[in-house]
């Protein structure tokens, strides 16, 4: 500050707009603008062509404006108590602004969850149809192949995710009305619905026996309660529409019989693509997955 008082001690008495606007560091648009509306106006104007004059002295009074429009508080604001300002309008101010930067801190961060979730499955998903040539043919959709499978024992990270409400499946026939449900259970779960949903199974036995009847459906979430913990899991992965799993279920359970591997805890079927980033439902990408012992 003493610097700056020393250097408009050196200036001449007034100042043009472009002068000012480079010493203020002010953008002479921003300064024709703060005229126009009447927040913050040159010392004087020339009576023959209109031309605004600061003084150096203005520099001060700008910096009030430029802090605080540059945290975006209206200037509307700023014009309220740009003549009657004391400390703690200032606090009522900031924290004002303060209170919205984390409201849109928060949504900030919940779009970043959901797009770093959204593309680790699809590119996960990509890796397995390349790896295991899980695409389809022309010829196969003609020919009425909706489905495809493979199976990969594979190190998985520990994943976190919300728990909906519990299903109750008589057949495969209600995975809709469940899903629905969970939809609409949805806000006082505290769940956001642009996350991905998978299904939950609470033992490898329930899964053999209703498949595309999951215990519950849940929320992929890395703010959830709940951890599928780090480990070796079998992946069955199967190409085809929500809760139409082929016999991935049985390919499953050949797999961990032939290779002595014991299931341990919850299967969960993740898709990997879905209805974002495929138009066919057919094509859509399913993950079952589920830890293994022995591997």
């Amino acid at each position: 500050m003493y610097s700056l008082l020393g250097a408009i001690s050196q200036m001449k008495e007034y100042l043009s707009i472009k002068e000012f606007a480079r010493f203020s560091r002010i953008e002479q648009t921003t300064l024709r603008y703060w005229d126009d509306i009447g927040l913050f106006s040159p010392s004087k104007r020339d009576p023959d062509n209109n031309y605004r004059y600061y003084s150096p002295e203005q520099i001060i009074a700008v910096k009030f404006i430029a802090v605080l429009s540059d945290l975006n508080i209206p200037l509307k604001a700023i014009a309220n108590i740009e003549q009657d300002r004391d400390p703690e309008k200032i606090i009522r101010l900031i924290s004002e602004r303060e209170r919205l930067l984390g409201l849109e801190l928060l949504r900030i961060q919940q779009q970043f969850t959901i797009l770093h979730t959204r593309r680790r499955l699809i590119e996960e998903g990509n890796r397995a149809i390349k790896e295991h040539d899980l695409e389809f043919t022309e010829e196969e959709k003609k020919s009425g192949e909706i489905s495809k499978t493979a199976l990969q024992v594979i190190a998985e990270e520990e994943m976190a995710y919300i728990v909906g409400p519990r299903n109750k499946f008589a057949n495969n026939g209600e995975f809709y009305e469940s899903f629905v449900k969970f939809c609409t259970s949805a806000e006082e779960q505290r769940i956001k619905l642009s996350l991905p949903i998978a299904g939950r199974h609470d033992r490898f036995e329930n899964f053999l026996k209703l498949p595309g009847g999951p215990d519950n459906f849940i929320s992929i979430d890395p703010r959830g309660n709940r951890i599928s913990p780090a480990g070796n899991y079998l992946a069955g992965y199967v190409r085809g529409f929500y809760g139409q799993l082929a016999n991935i279920h049985e390919e499953m359970l050949a797999y961990t019989k032939e290779h002595e591997l014991k299931p341990v805890g919850p299967v969960y079927t993740e898709y990997l693509h879905d209805e974002i980033c495929l138009r066919d439902p057919i094509d859509y990408l399913a993950k079952v997955s589920v830890r293994v012992e022995g591997a």
